[in-house]
């Protein structure tokens, strides 16, 4: 109690915990729900409009992420309201990212591999809103000492240099990392220190004439993916479910 105390209600992360608390449940019992209709059990049905129209839940999950995140503000950090609206904005973050990989490819993908996206997606937030919570802060501000934090051209050169790490890192293809240097520097400086993803745009331009560089980064990528695509597929599925097997194609006649 102590604890909470201390490291989360004096500092006014309160709100920040029941969002991120509201997020995850509201996830978890979408997929359950989801996967209780796929499987056609239980009292769930999919909600349908007017001209049988399927209404997905990232639509009130949108209504609830205005009303939350606009009351989060009106409300500031402390009291009841802030609080109430941190639980509808996590409730409403939840639907929406549940179904982020429909608005990423404007298609209902949700039970195909492309909508692992959206699992994704889930666990990234999660994690860095956890980070937060715990007490790592954005551009890594919160490692700098007392003397350090009364120089502002101390913090200015800290956060900008991090930031500069998190770019390289984006525009080397590694996206999960970069989100999360911006948070853990440490990990904005090794990703920006390695090779790029061979697709990624800093590989295009300056592999293009380089090219031990581009088949060393080629090698690497396959490697890596070959090791860690199959557990994360696993461990994604068992959060979402599994997507829909994909038909067989048939061979046409030549």
């Amino acid at each position: 109690m102590g604890w909470l105390e201390r490291n989360i209600i004096e500092p006014g992360k309160l709100p920040l915990l029941l969002a991120l608390v509201a997020f995850v449940v509201t996830f978890v019992i979408t997929r359950v729900i989801t996967r209780l209709i796929r499987a056609g059990k239980g009292p769930f049905r999919n909600i349908s409009g007017s001209g049988g129209v399927h209404v997905h839940h990232v639509v009130p999950g949108v209504i609830l992420t205005l009303i939350g995140g606009f009351g989060a503000v009106a409300g500031g950090q402390h009291g009841f309201g802030s609080c109430l609206a941190a639980v509808i904005f996590g409730i409403g973050a939840g639907l929406v990212l549940d179904e982020f990989a429909l608005i990423l490819h404007l298609a209902d993908v949700y039970w195909t591999p492309d909508g692992r996206k959206s699992v994704e997606m889930v666990v990234l937030t999660a994690s860095l809103v956890g980070l937060l919570l715990i007490g790592f802060s954005p551009l890594g501000v919160d490692d700098l000492s007392e003397d350090q934090q009364q120089n502002r051209a101390t913090v200015l050169a800290n956060v900008l240099v991090n930031f500069a790490f998190a770019l390289v890192a984006l525009f080397k293809g590694k996206l999960r990392l970069a989100l999360v240097g911006l948070v853990v520097p440490l990990v904005a400086l090794i990703a920006a220190v390695r090779l790029a993803r061979p697709t990624s745009p800093w590989a295009k331009r300056f592999y293009r004439n380089r090219p031990r560089a581009r088949a060393k980064a080629g090698l690497r990528a396959y490697h890596h993916d070959r090791r860690w695509v199959g557990p994360r597929r696993a461990f994604q599925d068992w959060i979402g479910g599994a997507p829909d097997p994909e038909p067989a194609r048939s061979l046409e006649r030549r």
